[in-house]
């Protein structure tokens, strides 16, 4: 009872988040009242320089193009480096990995940028560097999470190593690879915001706009409808998490 209750709750408040934040893109007037007192000198309250849903699309494409640029790298080394042939770089390869977290994402944003120019390039450039590691890490530890004695019954029934990768080990350690992916998603939303800063388009733009007009409605705007999309990230990818730990049916 009390495990449906909470399942319930889950469906509630991703319900809520989902009509709130479609509120927020598609009707924005609706808060124009109670964020008009962050104002100053008749500012505008809500940001009308450009419309908040394509800004969100252009934030999501970005999020997703460098997520997706990531899950490939990092699942490939993740696989090879497990593999008896690769095991010897794994040092090398975590190394690596680590690389996207040991520079700030500004620190990052300043080298690609003199070598891509200003826009989206730098920015899908960081968040693929800092999105590595969790998914990279996460994958490692999934397939060594795999049992031994399992790999070693299906190749006892015949399967090559390819198959057992395929049909056993990636299957049971997608879990842990998705909460990996989870988390580098996450962070990307957040992180994406100072893409803006390199002429990025996203919801960074909001909220750089209210810092440079002293304009906490456009600052508390653009910061809500990030936490939101993190949010609504954060369910999505959670249900999928948890479909994949659910033993499957014969």
């Amino acid at each position: 009872m009390r495990r449906e209750w909470r399942r319930l709750l889950r469906i509630g408040a991703a319900a809520a988040a989902v009509a709130a934040f479609a509120v927020m893109l598609l009707a924005p007037q609706a808060f124009e009242r109670p964020l008009a007192v962050l104002t100053k000198f008749g500012q505008p309250a809500i940001y009308d320089r450009d419309s908040l849903l394509s800004l969100t699309l252009a934030h999501v494409g970005i999020v997703a193009a460098a997520s997706l640029a990531a899950l490939v790298v990092a699942l490939s080394i993740g696989i090879f480096v497990t593999r008896p042939a690769g095991a010897q770089y794994l040092p090398l390869a975590r190394a690596v990995a680590n690389l996207g977290q040991t520079f700030p994402p500004v620190a990052m944003l300043a080298v690609a940028v003199p070598l891509t120019g200003f826009g989206a390039r730098p920015t899908l450039i960081a968040l693929f560097a800092y999105g590595l590691l969790p998914i990279f890490e996460n994958t490692i530890a999934g397939l060594k999470g795999v049992s031994p004695q399992v790999v070693e019954a299906a190749r006892g029934m015949g399967m090559t190593d390819g198959r057992i990768l395929k049909e056993i080990e990636l299957p049971l350690a997608l879990p842990v690879i998705i909460a990996g992916l989870r988390i580098s998603i996450i962070v990307s939303i957040g992180t994406a915001t100072i893409g803006s800063t390199v002429g990025a388009r996203g919801l960074g733009e909001i909220i750089i706009a209210g810092l440079q007009a002293d304009n906490l409605a456009y600052v508390l705007q653009g910061g809500v409808l990030v936490a939101m999309l993190a949010v609504l990230a954060d369910f999505g990818l959670g249900f999928i998490e948890r479909r994949a730990r659910q033993p499957r049916s014969p």
